[in-house]
């Protein structure tokens, strides 16, 4: 209970200071951005955010929070000159997925409510013109970053500026292609579930408590303890089949039993705001059966067979056969989830075991045995066999081995030197005040106006 207290906190100081600034003693004034002011309690949410996500306490760091902030403020002030604007659109969108995380974090709609001494809807409209600068902001840095090229001569030129006892060294990496197949059930073997959600629909249409019935028998873990019911919520969050449901119901009415990706549901609506829906649902999970899982493995090897006889190639049977819907348009290749650049080249050490050992003993050109495995993003099992394209030992970074990641950092630098010398030009045009408590943060020199220049201005 401490700790959950201690998330809600944080997480409501995130959210809540910039709205009530001027309800705390501890605000004050600790920045001027040409026109406008930075508070105090700007910084400590800043500060609260950097906690929730698992910081170390450390009050050094409202100097980089504080240097956060001017460097929004001076975006925002330029993406006003340039006439750039959001969304009321975009701004609802990542409004409401900051209330999703709020309330779903913080025990609920009625209990972030009464902690915020406002309902969602006032919160939210308080919130939406500190939103919209941010997102005004990033669209302005955007625009001045997204046309920076970099040539073959820069990249040349960053790796040779990296000193040779500091260049990064890799372990093993591998380009890895994957063909799955997912056990499809038949209608009789899908009836085995929707006759055991038909059951309980019964049991609450003959007046047995919804909630008593989704607690004990709901095969969805996130809603079951809670008597099935979901937070409000709107359309886009839900799988179309279930939204479709929730917004044709009336308040209180009992939907039929109908099936999604996971299995079989059925719903009440609890209430609706606007586009919002609140409901209270169970699900029955439908489980592959031992039928089913057979003729996915035949399906598979009849695939693979196609393959190694050489009567299809392994892109083409990916693109025809695969069910991975993340590798059936890229040729069979898996795409690395850590790779800011979508790359196929992958460290073995950020590989699933089961994945490991499939192609661990492959020399590159040969498949795996097919083998079953269960999908790390949704749970299903099936069977997949893999391809091993290519094995790059361990090394020390090179241009030859690992152009394309040196390319992405030699970019990134590049856009961090053209930020850099936007920002000394705009402030010899803007005036920009640190309050004194700041003075030694190093973070805030660019930032640091001498009094001689602030006279001239």
């Amino acid at each position: 209970m401490k700790n959950l207290s201690k998330i809600i906190i944080l997480l409501l100081a995130v959210f809540t200071v910039q709205a009530n600034a001027q309800e705390k003693l501890i605000d004050r004034v600790v920045a001027t951005v040409g026109s406008n002011v930075i508070l105090q309690s700007e910084v400590e949410a800043q500060y609260a955010q950097y906690l929730m996500n698992g910081g170390t306490p450390d009050e050094s760091f409202k100097c980089t929070a504080l240097q956060q902030l001017v460097i929004t403020k001076l975006l925002a002030q330029q993406a006003a000159i340039d006439s750039i604007e959001v969304s009321e659109s975009e701004v609802d969108d990542q409004l409401n997925a900051r209330m999703r995380e709020m309330i779903q974090r913080g025990g609920g709609q009625e209990r972030v409510e009464s902690l915020l001494k406002r309902s969602i809807l006032q919160y939210k409209e308080e919130m939406r013109p500190v939103l919209a600068e941010q997102l005004k902001a990033e669209r302005f840095q955007q625009n001045l970053t997204q046309k920076v090229t970099i040539t073959p001569q820069e990249v040349k030129q960053y790796f040779e500026s990296i000193p040779k006892d500091s260049l990064p060294y890799f372990n093993t990496e591998v380009e890895i292609g994957e063909i799955a197949i997912f056990p499809e059930l038949t209608k009789e073997e899908k009836n085995i579930f929707k006759e055991r959600a038909e059951k309980y629909r019964q049991q609450v249409l003959a007046g047995t408590d919804f909630g008593t019935v989704a607690r004990f028998y709901s095969e969805d873990k996130g809603s079951a303890s809670r008597g099935g019911e979901m937070d409000f919520q709107p359309r886009e969050t839900f799988v179309k089949e279930f939204a479709a449901m929730a917004f044709r119901l009336k308040e209180g009415e009992i939907s039929p039993v109908f099936e999604t990706e996971y299995g079989f549901h059925f719903l009440q609506v609890l209430q609706r705001r606007g586009e919002d829906v609140k409901v209270r649902h169970l699900l029955i999970l439908t489980q592959p059966t031992q039928a089913s899982l057979d003729r996915a493995k035949a399906k598979l090897d009849s695939v693979q067979n196609l393959v190694t006889t050489g009567k299809m190639s392994f892109s083409t049977a990916a693109s025809m056969y695969s069910d991975n819907k993340e590798t059936k348009f890229t040729g069979g290749m898996v795409i690395d989830p850590r790779s800011p650049t979508r790359s196929t080249v992958i460290s073995v050490d950020g590989l699933p075991k089961e994945l490991f050992l499939a192609i661990d003993p492959l020399k590159p050109g040969e498949y795996s045995k097919p083998y079953q495995f269960q999908d790390e993003r949704t749970g299903k099992v099936g069977y997949r066999f893999n391809l091993l394209k290519t094995r790059i030992p361990p090394h020390q970074a090179s241009m030859e081995q690992d152009f394309a990641k040196i390319k992405y950092f030699a970019q990134e630098d590049k856009v961090r030197r053209r930020m850099s010398e936007w920002f000394e030009k705009k402030m010899k045009t803007t005036f920009v005040s640190i309050n004194e408590d700041f003075a030694g943060c190093e973070e805030l020199r660019l930032f640091q106006t001498p009094a001689s220049d602030i006279a001239a201005k």
